[in-house]
């Protein structure tokens, strides 16, 4: 199929882009994050954020996918004014698509791997020190990581094999839906359980007290942070859905409604865990740990846990794997771009590739754990990590908003004719300035405050 063809639907292309921007940043790292810096003040920064700062990015994204019909491979190519080098973008794009991929396929094995536990009621009754144990026997145990990476891989190299509209298509808007489904009924368990009220004032009634406890600047720079990773702008991965909207609908209200959807998840995912967290007196900003340690200590205690545990972890490897499989899309489309290979070849040769470079990660826990790239007790993971959130997510960004904003770019007069094309609500010509001074100086602050952080915090 050609990859220009669109989704059946418009339903199949917003559930899509959601699906891409939806991941364990919504899933994992928002209610934990929200846990640790105050709660609903820290949720209303991050709104505020994701409005000014994650909404416009991801426009212009659209916007170079849309006006040049290519992936990130070629989008700039044919956009960029004759002498400029803004085409060195592809492979930035295609190494953070690829990078992003080689630690996403093992967190997303563990969310399977712990669906399966839970399934067979593992953690039934079981004590903390057990539940303990079974997280670090997990890392521990190369075949664990390895064999539930390939399981991954490979099932999300067949989903994009059988097309966009029988594949990519199919199985991401079922895929949503049950998201969805699931997170209404684990969210309801969750406020409906004995001691949960406390945490629902905690995560909807605002606290500005709060922030100073933990410092206004840290709060504020994580609900920025956050409210940037989220959509998982900069490396193209959101820019080739661009070039699946028809011309009669404003790229705004397109961006808008995934925006939207992204953050129901994310609020959704934090009414999951934290009035669960309250309820069991269990500390919901302890950090990455809380999926795989905390949260299974409450499923244990609760009637019916493992049930409930089983459904938590199925939500969760759906928003990990509805990510994998657009971005497995986007790798085979910039790679066709750039080669002209054949789909069985672009298929085999991209399977394998994601395959081999996920091996570090998944044995960086237990063969390869004497590797300590970023200092003592970091992994593989965290230097994979570290490249694409702390660089090539925000430095890719603000190359996309440059631009579209620059007069060596593509230029503001360009960008703003392709978002506002067809119906809906259109981007404002009146941000100009905001956008080409504001938002990059924006960018720069979270780039250079997640060195601090990483460093010197």
């Amino acid at each position: 199929m050609n990859m220009r063809d669109r989704f059946s639907s418009r339903l199949g292309f917003i559930l899509i882009s959601a699906g891409c921007a939806i991941g364990l940043g919504n899933v994992w790292r928002f209610p934990y994050i929200t846990g640790k810096y105050g709660g609903a003040a820290f949720v209303l920064i991050y709104l505020f954020f994701l409005l000014i700062l994650g909404l416009p990015v991801m426009v212009m994204e659209y916007s170079v996918g849309r006006a040049s019909q290519k992936s990130a491979a070629q989008s700039f190519d044919v956009l960029e004014p004759k002498g400029t080098h803004w085409h060195w973008m592809k492979y930035w794009c295609l190494i953070g698509n690829y990078l992003l991929m080689m630690f996403y396929t093992t967190v997303c094995g563990w969310m399977v791997y712990y669906f399966y536990k839970m399934i067979i009621g593992s953690f039934q009754n079981a004590s903390a020190e057990q539940i303990t144990a079974t997280f670090n026997h997990m890392l521990a145990s190369p075949s664990i990581n390895v064999g539930y990476m390939i399981f991954v891989v490979v099932l999300g190299f067949f989903v994009v094999s059988k097309g966009l509209v029988d594949g990519l298509e199919k199985v991401s808007k079922t895929m949503m839906i049950c998201l969805l489904g699931l997170m209404v009924i684990l969210a309801i368990r969750s406020v409906t359980l004995p001691g949960a009220s406390a945490g629902l004032r905690y995560y909807l009634v605002p606290d500005f007290h709060k922030m100073t406890q933990y410092g206004i600047g840290n709060v504020i720079f994580a609900a920025m942070g956050q409210a940037f990773f989220t959509l998982s702008l900069g490396i193209g991965a959101i820019a080739i859905f661009g070039s699946f909207i028809d011309k009669d609908r404003r790229l705004t209200s397109e961006a808008m409604q995934v925006v939207a959807l992204d953050t129901f998840v994310a609020i959704v995912a934090g009414l999951i865990v934290i009035p669960a967290c309250f309820a069991y007196h269990i500390d919901p900003g302890q950090g990455p740990g809380l999926i795989f340690v905390s949260l299974p200590n409450i499923f244990a205690n609760m009637a019916g846990g493992n049930i409930w545990g089983a459904l938590f972890f199925l939500f969760m490897s759906f928003a990990a794997f509805t990510t994998i499989i657009a971005v497995f899309q986007n790798i085979l489309t910039m790679t066709k771009e750039l080669t002209g290979w054949n789909r069985t070849q672009n298929l085999l040769v991209s399977c394998f590739g994601v395959l081999i470079l996920s091996l570090p990660c998944a044995l960086g826990f237990n063969v390869w754990s004497f590797i300590q790239p970023l200092g003592a007790g970091t992994t593989i993971q965290d230097l994979e990590d570290f490249i694409v959130s702390n660089n090539l997510l925000p430095l890719g960004s603000m190359i996309y908003v440059l631009f579209c904003t620059a007069k060596k770019g593509w230029g503001w007069k360009h960008f703003l004719q392709e978002a506002n094309s067809g119906q809906g609500i259109r981007f404002p010509k009146s941000v100009r300035w905001y956008c080409s001074v504001i938002i990059p100086l924006l960018i720069l602050i979270i780039f250079v405050q997640g060195y601090i952080v990483y460093f010197a915090g």
